[in-house]
């Protein structure tokens, strides 16, 4: 999408999160007025005690595997289940983004494992929880929306810039699948999301020194989208029409803020034991989540000044077990490890923990975070770039913020106001104005599998075939190089490719990606298989001598493709496969 389409009324954006979730909205005439003029929905937090612009990423099937909650409202429904030991049949999903990234291949068909080891179809998984949110969004806002049809909305859906095009294209499917017409439907990078809403904010909703000058012409500025699952950084730089121009390829690794929740386990662990805990998971899930729902609060209120010592209450089941299995209190055990030296006590049933105890659960993932950002600042196509842009809902984290101040005393840090809201907003943003990125930077080398004449100088001997009559090689067919600066809607070369047999209708070229620049074959080393471009052949005459042109477009979120045939100029239907072939 170009620039905006008038016939769509609406944006709606969905940010699909590790942690949290949640959708906003704006008009076109809102937007073209006042581009920060966005709804989103508030959520009623489980304990009630407060509300949220974002719900949580928890889905909840019954034993029928047929869908009844998702959000706080599921969290809330499976920890009563628990309490009436009910649960078992149940699917309970939490945090499963991170399965996107985690998984090496994707398919259609691939099951992932809920709470208790149950397994359903990701793909069912992902596709109720966004059928959720986005009828969730169409009741909050019929109001407003009173009118209007579902052809005049366009969706927008984010995901993290380091995925794979498999992982975009797994959620892209999902959406459909939810409900959302795939021709209405544009996917977001994160990064570039909460940059853009950055960009409109006015300074005084912007913190640190950086903020006046960060969006001017020729700035450049590195964006830290700090989420639950992980780490996604971009830099920009800003063009003299307010455009951006990404200057090295979208990085980042899995070091969000579930690291931390994750050191607060094995905490839990070198205190009570790896089969207390495990008793305790499978027989209280209901204390196990009070006790994580309690930490996700207090863990926002860490900085690494503190001084004073924060108390966490643990379950009485948590104690029970521990004196099932052991034959002792569980306070007798914490006086007598060394390890602990008085930096851990239990009154009761407080846990009170020392504030260099807390400040070691996020010493890992904070300096995985610092160590990456000085490789990329020592990157040549970076060099001028001045400033550190902190988004995502980690990076509300004081710790996570005062690591990297200390850690880049020479950079200017900028951090909006809602850091943990800007990749929402930004997506809204995106889905009005997406030509806002005018560059974008390959972060591989892409090609097809194809024959090439056989050049005894070039090619190994062992790898010559005799095709037709011809001395061919199958090589790695460049289309574009890792590193390669691309324009938004650039298209590449044409490439010709001609059918198998005379009575091919349909071929299937092989997608590879390599990390060298210019690999020669695609079994050599750094080269991996995307996947299969399907072109279909329309024109049955003329026998194998009928090519088609193929151009692929890098520079979108998405990789495209635009295929013709030779002879007739004519458009045939093609189309990326990444996920391989259906059971369904």
């Amino acid at each position: 999408m170009a620039g905006i389409d008038q016939s769509r009324i609406l944006v709606a954006a969905i940010d699909f999160g590790t942690t949290f979730s949640g959708y906003a909205f704006s008009f076109r005439s809102d937007f073209e007025k006042d581009p920060l003029k966005i709804h989103a929905n508030y959520w009623q937090t489980s304990s009630g005690s407060n509300v949220s612009q974002k719900t949580s990423t928890c889905v909840l099937f019954k034993p029928n595997k047929e869908f009844h909650s998702f959000g706080f409202e599921a969290e809330d429904k499976y920890s009563q289940l628990a309490l009436e030991e009910s649960h078992y049949d149940w699917y309970y999903f939490r945090r499963f983004k991170m399965v996107l990234y985690d998984k090496q291949e994707l398919s259609r068909d691939f099951e992932i494992e809920d709470a208790d080891g149950k397994r359903m179809r990701a793909m069912d998984v992902f596709s109720a929880s966004l059928r959720y949110l986005k009828e969730h969004m169409m009741r909050a806002g019929e109001d407003k929306m009173y009118g209007l049809n579902s052809e005049e909305i366009h969706w927008v859906l984010t995901v993290p810039a380091i995925w794979s095009d498999a992982a975009k294209q797994f959620m892209r499917e999902a959406a459909v699948q939810a409900g959302i017409n795939g021709g209405n439907l544009s996917i977001a990078l994160e990064p570039e999301a909460a940059s853009f809403y950055c960009k409109y904010l006015p300074v005084e909703r912007i913190a640190g020194e950086g903020a006046i000058t960060c969006f001017r012409p020729a700035a450049r500025y590195l964006v830290l989208d700090a989420g639950g699952g992980t780490i996604d950084i971009t830099v920009h730089e800003v063009h003299e029409d307010g455009r951006l121009k990404e200057l090295y390829k979208a990085n980042g690794g899995r070091w969000g803020g579930t690291k931390v929740d994750e050191a607060f386990h094995q905490l839990l662990i070198d205190i009570a034991g790896m089969d207390v805990m495990g008793t305790f998971y499978s027989k209280h899930r209901d204390d196990y989540l009070d006790l994580f729902r309690e930490f996700e609060l207090k863990k926002r209120s860490i900085t690494l000044d503190m001084d004073q010592r924060i108390t966490i209450k643990l379950p009485l089941s948590l104690h029970d077990e521990f004196l099932q299995h052991h034959g002792e209190d569980f306070r007798n055990i914490i006086l007598m490890r060394q390890e602990f030296n008085g930096k851990l006590t239990l009154a009761g049933d407080k846990l009170r923990l020392d504030p260099s105890i807390l400040k070691d659960l996020f010493r890992d993932t904070c300096s995985k975070i610092v160590a990456h950002l000085q490789e990329i600042f020592g990157e040549r196509s970076v060099r001028g770039t001045d400033t550190i842009l902190m988004v995502g809902g980690f990076s509300e984290s004081p710790v996570l913020r005062q690591y990297i101040k200390d850690s880049f005393p020479e950079k200017k840090v900028v951090i909006p106001n809602e850091a943990g809201l800007s990749v929402l907003k930004g997506a809204v943003i995106f889905g009005h104005k997406p030509a806002i990125v005018m560059q974008r930077v390959s972060r591989f080398t892409y090609g097809v599998r194809a024959f090439t004449p056989f050049l005894p100088n070039v090619h190994e001997a062992n790898r010559k075939k005799v095709h037709n009559g011809d001395s061919v090689c199958l090589v790695f067919d460049k289309h574009v190089e890792i590193g390669q600066a691309i324009p938004s809607s650039g298209m590449f070369e044409e490439r010709r490719y001609y059918p198998l047999t005379s009575t091919t209708t349909m071929s299937k070229m092989s997608i590879y990606t390599s990390t060298d620049n210019n690999p020669l074959y695609t079994d050599d080393r750094g080269c991996e298989k995307l996947g299969e471009l399907v072109v279909e052949y329309e024109d049955l005459t003329g026998g194998k001598d009928r090519p088609v042109l193929a151009k692929m477009i890098f520079g979108g979120t998405e990789l495209g493709v635009e295929v013709v045939e030779e002879k007739t100029g004519k458009q045939t239907r093609a189309a990326f496969n990444f996920l391989g072939e259906t059971n369904a």
